[in-house]
């Protein structure tokens, strides 16, 4: 007798890729991202001031953030008093949830022909397997690409991870005013990652962006140094969120094409956990440095760090694929 069907048999059929569609495949993931980043933002936002309201300082803060972004990076759940915010993050986190589950296939890479795979019969590693995951990072290139994606997003991260606090007492914005100011670095990311990646890379290799986005965050830092109101960080924001997209963009398809089908998924659970490591490190040593040093050491150390990985890639250039991550 036949089992009884369910639409995640349908989602992990060969055919379903096609019948779906790739384009509306990559249009759904656009809107869960979308959705999530909302709905983690709404909350975000609102938490320096409600912090500053009860009377934290910006070395508490950080602590705060450090709580945050080791319960992020252990993948945990944060529970917290319930307010409108995120009750709404809920609901739409479950509906995100729901057409993730109904509508995204299994399996969104073709095979490769020139990858490894393990051999008939070979015991399978489990999901918790950490030796398994950290063995990606000895793979060829992988920890030297892996190595510039957290060195170059270390500095900036420092800056976001404290521009809460430097937008209440550097910038003297109120949270409208803030809200409109981080409204329009999401646009910009929204453009950047949408439209202008994708047109730069089918006209430059992975190589020259990389290092394309390592120089403007150079050029980037510089600025940030003698930045002095709202209206020079407006003018710098273009560079740095080109900065960020493509760094990011680049050194996660090098990281992948560098693993096999099958590690696709934990290479990029790997990609994705800089971001909490920076929000765990990035709120204590942020808020030393701000109130030791303020806001201009934050272009320092990201002149400096930048400094040295392009003189890395430069004496010793990334190596370049023929595949595409589509």
């Amino acid at each position: 007798m036949q089992g009884a069907w369910s639409p995640r048999d349908q989602v992990q059929s060969p055919g379903r890729m096609s019948t779906l569609g790739r384009s509306s495949v990559i249009l759904l993931t656009y809107v869960l991202a979308a959705i999530e980043l909302t709905c983690l933002f709404m909350q975000l936002s609102v938490l320096p001031y409600l912090s500053r309201k009860l009377g934290l300082d910006s070395i508490a803060f950080g602590y705060l953030q450090t709580t945050f972004g080791v319960l992020q990076l252990l993948g945990g759940p944060v529970f917290g008093r319930i307010q409108c915010p995120p009750i709404l993050a809920a609901l739409a986190t479950l509906l995100g949830a729901v057409l993730s589950f109904t509508c995204i296939p299994a399996s969104t890479k073709g095979t490769k022909t020139d990858t490894q795979t393990p051999p008939p019969g070979s015991p399978r590693a489990s999901v918790f397997d950490l030796k398994a995951i950290a063995s990606l990072l000895r793979l060829p290139d992988v920890p030297r690409i892996f190595l510039v994606k957290v060195a170059s997003n270390f500095p900036t991260g420092l800056f976001m991870v404290m521009f809460s606090i430097i937008s209440m007492d550097f910038f003297q914005l109120e949270a409208a005013q803030a809200g409109y100011l981080m409204s329009f670095f999401g646009l910009l990311q929204m453009v950047t990652q949408g439209l202008v990646i994708g047109q730069l890379s089918s006209r430059f290799s992975e190589e020259a962006l990389l290092r394309a986005s390592v120089l403007a965050f150079i050029v980037v830092g510089l600025a940030m140094a003698w930045m002095s109101s709202v209206f020079h960080f407006c003018l710098l924001v273009p560079g740095l969120v080109f900065s960020l997209c493509t760094l990011n963009v680049v050194t996660d398809s090098m990281l992948t094409k560098a693993v096999s089908t099958s590690d696709t998924g934990a290479m990029l659970g790997l990609c994705a956990s800089v971001q909490p490591l920076l929000r765990t490190l990035g709120p204590t040593v942020g808020g030393f440095l701000y109130r030791s040093f303020g806001v201009p050491i934050f272009g320092h150390v990201q002149v400096a760090i930048n400094v040295l990985v392009l003189l890395v890639l430069w004496r010793k250039p990334m190596p370049q694929r023929k595949d595409k991550v589509r």
